[in-house]
């Protein structure tokens, strides 16, 4: 088969959301691969990254990147394999990491993409997990943003999620006492079992107000917020003098179809002389590559687990991110497109 008798799937944004993603939002077109100019990389694309900003890069709302247009491929990260270049850094056969989007093949630049030191024995979803910008994401918000102390109390939303996870673990090394939100008992059963949070309130079948006033009698010194809403007005109700709030996602409200009011208890925040701090990943990677060596001796420690929930194909795409607005992954949602080969 020549190359210009590959065909390139690709998701392209049909219509601009206004509350959930039904399936008019993006429309799955099929195009010739193309052959890379002088400077460009083609890339086969291996993994797919779905994670809850794409909703926000779907929409015209003010963000801190251009939003995507319509009948644009949908942007998102992702890990793949040269298949050609006609770029002197880089050759067939490596692994690189981008912004690929959803679709099989991605024509990029030099200076998009990073080469990753894969092994071929360790599983690419590492680079998707802890060793990515989900790694510098809760080292970022958490220990820069939220510096936890030994013996204060943090409490993170969306704990069982890709970011929150690995959050609550990092004030576990500082020697926090952590308190993480989540939906349903396996999910809590896990932060509590297997990551060692000290307690976990299943927000779908417990007052998480109410709870957090028996867990955290002397209030909350640092909340790590990935969800915004209800939750966050819960925990509102019992901060900590000089608590600390990372503000890292919104993501109750994204399907909402509306922006809200914001937190009705926001006084407290001044009452209890809060700092709140919005962040974003891209702020912080210039010192990814320090962050991701501490992270991976932690992991190697066994001092930092987590979970990849790699789900097979790309036309399964826009269902699978979903998952990440209903509850239903677990932990950093993951699409396989395809695996490496040894001629890629």
């Amino acid at each position: 088969m020549t190359q210009t008798q590959r065909q390139n799937r690709q998701w392209r944004l049909a219509r601009r959301p206004t509350t959930t993603l039904d399936d008019e939002v993006l429309r799955l077109e099929t195009e010739p691969v193309p052959k890379p100019g002088e400077g460009q990389v083609l890339v086969r694309n291996l993994l797919l990254s779905l994670d809850p900003t794409h909703r926000i890069w779907m929409s015209d709302m003010k963000q801190y990147l251009p939003p995507v247009e319509i009948g644009a491929v949908m942007r998102a990260g992702t890990i793949g394999q040269v298949v050609e270049s006609a770029h002197p850094g880089f050759r067939p056969g490596e692994i690189v990491a981008g912004m690929g989007g959803y679709q099989d093949y991605q024509l990029a630049r030099g200076e998009e993409l990073t080469r990753l030191p894969w092994d071929g024995r360790t599983p690419l979803s590492t680079y998707m997990g802890l060793l990515s910008f989900i790694g510098v994401t809760a080292y970022q918000g958490m220990l820069e943003i939220g510096d936890p102390q030994p013996g204060e109390t943090v409490v993170v939303s969306g704990a069982a999620g890709a970011v929150g996870s690995i959050a609550g673990q990092l004030a576990k090394i500082r020697g926090a006492r952590v308190i993480g939100i989540a939906g349903g008992p396996a999910k809590c059963a896990w932060l509590t079992g297997e990551l060692g949070f000290d307690a976990a309130i299943d927000y779908r079948a417990e007052n998480v107000r109410a709870r957090l006033r028996e867990l955290a009698p002397k209030g909350v010194n640092v909340y790590f917020d990935n969800v915004g809403g209800e939750i966050t007005e819960a925990v509102f109700d019992n901060l900590a003098l000089n608590a600390r709030i990372p503000l890292c996602g919104l993501i109750s409200t994204y399907n909402s179809g509306k922006t809200g009011t914001g937190p009705r208890n926001y006084a407290n925040v001044l009452m209890q002389r809060a700092m709140i701090k919005g962040f974003i990943v891209i702020d912080a990677m210039p010192r990814a590559a320090r962050i991701y060596g501490e992270l991976a001796t932690w992991h190697a420690e066994g001092r930092i687990k987590y979970r990849v929930d790699v789900r097979p194909g790309l036309e399964n795409a826009p269902t699978a991110l979903r998952a990440l607005f209903d509850g239903s992954n677990e932990g950093k949602l993951v699409i396989e497109i395809a695996a490496p080969s040894a001629a890629a």
